[in-house]
């Protein structure tokens, strides 16, 4: 007997030890995937990821581009590379440099994010878990609006903020997020808190704890995910908003930069393409760094919402 069939006799006398009924049950075959069908997964994927990811890349090579060449040169890499479109980007537009437009959209985005995350968690809380008249009528009025679009509401609320005296502020872009104006995360909590049993809020008041007490110690904690998901989809949409600062700001101090890409671009004048497609670029790169830093949270959210615990 050689070693190797000593080893796989003494390997199946342990598991029919370990296991008495290994040997009624059925050997377990290994599915081998087969070379030309490896290969042909690689070519499918290779090339769903070349299509995927050619806009960046032309996006990224056009940066290097002279503005003569756009319109004229159709192929991906440029026939003169220059880094001067970098700098003209630097030095900014309208007297403003670039770091300004680069601050305020950041200020929005993260003061998006903080109140979007609070006021969302204290409503779905209250939805989820608090008892009081009209409550359903409330719940199903907070998800209507997820049919109502934001231009209906444009009209009566620059006139409110108008009155305040509140335009050409930060205040008209910030202030909703912090009142639980994104029905949409809302509901997603609402979800995440109702799967939760009510076992851990009962013995909580049984210590002593009031609303605020569970909310803080027991529910966010376990709502992480949905905490995570929202802040990682109202930052790239605070980012990359284009209406609500066009319609609410009018100094060039205070643009953040879905509005100054738009200066690069006169009708009554030439429009410089090159500076364009730059500020475009560097504008993603933020949105990309979030995502791809926050993304295996937003996996483990997805991944956990099926979970009952």
């Amino acid at each position: 007997m050689t070693t190797s069939s000593f080893s796989e006799n003494a390997l199946i006398q342990v598991e029919n030890q370990v296991d008495p009924d290994a040997k009624t049950r059925p050997a377990r075959r290994r599915v081998k995937r087969k070379t030309w069908q490896t290969i042909i997964w690689f070519i499918a994927l290779l090339a769903v990821t070349v299509v995927v990811l050619y806009p960046l890349v032309w996006l990224f090579v056009s940066t290097f581009k002279p503005n003569s060449e756009f319109g004229q040169n159709m192929g991906l890499l440029p026939n003169n590379p220059t880094i001067e479109n970098y700098v003209k980007v630097a030095e900014g537009i309208a007297g403003v440099p670039m770091s300004t437009f680069f601050l305020n959209s950041f200020i929005i985005a993260a003061a998006s994010v903080i109140g979007t995350v609070i006021s969302s968690a204290l409503a779905a809380y209250a939805f989820a878990r608090l008892q009081f008249k009209g409550l359903g009528i409330l719940f199903a009025a907070m998800i209507g609006t997820l049919l109502l679009p934001f231009h209906v509401v444009i009209i009566p609320q620059y006139i409110l903020f108008n009155n305040l005296g509140l335009v050409d502020t930060f205040v008209p872009l910030i202030l909703p997020k912090f009142l639980a104006t994104e029905a949409f995360f809302v509901f997603l909590m609402v979800q995440f808190i109702r799967q939760m049993p009510r076992d851990m809020d009962e013995a909580a008041k049984i210590d002593g704890a009031g609303h605020l007490r569970i909310f803080w110690a027991i529910i966010l904690p376990l709502i992480k995910p949905a905490l995570i998901t929202c802040a990682i989809f109202s930052f790239i949409w605070a980012w990359n908003d284009f209406l609500g600062p066009l319609l609410y700001l009018t100094s060039p101090e205070n643009y953040p930069l879905p509005i100054a890409l738009r200066l690069y671009n006169d009708q009554t004048s030439v429009s410089d393409y090159g500076a364009t497609v730059t500020a475009s670029f560097i504008a993603l790169v933020p949105i990309l760094l979030f995502f791809i830093v926050f993304q295996r949270f937003l996996v483990d959210g997805v991944a956990t919402q099926g979970l009952k615990g």
